[in-house]
């Protein structure tokens, strides 16, 4: 009963949940809510716009779907395969993911073995090989793929999703149209997520679902399963619960240490920073938040922005060497506080 009202209730706001998995309560948003038809599929409306051509016509090319994670990629491929094949779906779809052994092993028996198979399929459609994370292939099975691309391309097409596609070797994009994925929009997130809200009864304010947006970064997976963690565990969903599920620093006291920065209170942003480390957060939480608010702190000279998001940078680069200690945090905003003060308090005096 409840799954029903669910599902109901999913429909009456404008969002389907799977038919496969909104029977099951227990699953996970991501997965109930994950799009079943290119329509429902949120962002990169061009490029959704190129496969439902493909997906009226037909004739899909060999394609490669490069992007950063949780925007869409391999669900865009798989709806794609669902409207082109309709009820030879499951017989005609394999999908190899990372998890999965993807040697040259696996390109010469089993992705082979799949190509040669006999499948009854809509006329002038082809069998899909899906090969999800395919950038994290070894390169011998790339290679091994190049001759089986072309011997089966008359009944065989394939799909590769990828966050690089710098790592997929030249001779396969030369065979492949390659479709690149932005990020997605704020306002693309924060509607799905209201919807979700609505569907699933969700309490929640508008900083809750702020601070949901500002976490994920353009990544519509990592939204939903913030927002389902939130709403399991404290049953209301506002910025100081999200930002405990997430584990990042409040953006609230990194705006307040940058201010301090930017108005020479060197000992206030000092002890606002000694107070997120000690609430335990590493030295890339607390640098990649300091980016972030940066960048959306309105009332902060262009000058000053653009000084404090290049010393942060620089940090951010130490960091990532592996320099990653308490001094460092310290002298970037040493550094931050720097920036407004005036030169000739610096000067050295001639001896």
């Amino acid at each position: 009963m409840v799954e029903a009202e669910s599902s109901k209730a999913a429909a009456r706001n404008g969002i389907k949940a799977n038919p496969n998995n909104a029977a099951n309560y227990e699953l996970p948003w991501v997965e109930k809510y994950r799009p079943i038809v290119l329509d429902d599929i949120v962002g990169n409306t061009e490029t959704i716009e190129r496969l439902k051509i493909i997906a009226k016509d037909g004739n899909m090319p060999h394609v490669i779907i490069s992007g950063m994670p949780g925007i869409g990629k391999t669900t865009s491929i798989l709806c794609l395969a669902r409207q082109l094949l309709g009820d030879a779906y499951k017989e005609a779809v394999l999908e190899l993911n990372a998890s999965d052994e993807r040697g040259i092993d696996v390109v010469r028996n089993r992705i082979k073995g799949f190509a040669q198979k006999k499948v009854t399929l809509p006329p002038g459609r082809q069998k899909l090989i899906i090969l999800d994370e395919a950038d994290s292939m070894t390169s011998g099975a790339q290679q091994a793929l190049r001759r089986t691309m072309e011997i089966y391309s008359a009944t065989t097409r394939f799909a590769f999703a990828c966050n690089q596609s710098n790592k997929i070797i030249e001779p396969l994009q030369s065979r492949c149209a390659i479709l690149r994925y932005s990020r997605l929009t704020e306002g693309q997130i924060r509607k799905r997520l209201m919807q979700i809200c609505e569907a699933e009864d969700v309490k929640h304010n508008d900083d809750g679902i702020a601070a949901l947006v500002f976490s994920a970064e353009g990544d519509m997976r990592q939204a939903i399963n913030n927002l389902q963690s939130t709403s399991a565990g404290f049953g209301f969903v506002n910025g100081d619960n999200v930002f405990k599920v997430v584990d990042s620093p409040h953006p609230i006291k990194v705006q307040a240490m940058i201010k301090a920065c930017w108005e020479m209170k060197v000992d206030d942003a000092l002890e606002l920073l000694k107070e997120l480390w000690d609430l335990g957060y590493s030295c890339h939480d607390i640098i990649s938040t300091m980016f972030k608010v940066t960048k959306t702190i309105p009332n902060l000279p262009e000058h000053s922005k653009l000084e404090f998001i290049r010393e942060i940078g620089f940090t951010h680069m130490r960091i990532l060497e592996g320099v990653q200690t308490f001094l460092q945090l310290s002298g970037c905003i040493a550094k931050l506080c720097r920036v407004n003060m005036e030169p000739r308090l610096f000067e050295v005096p001639m001896a």
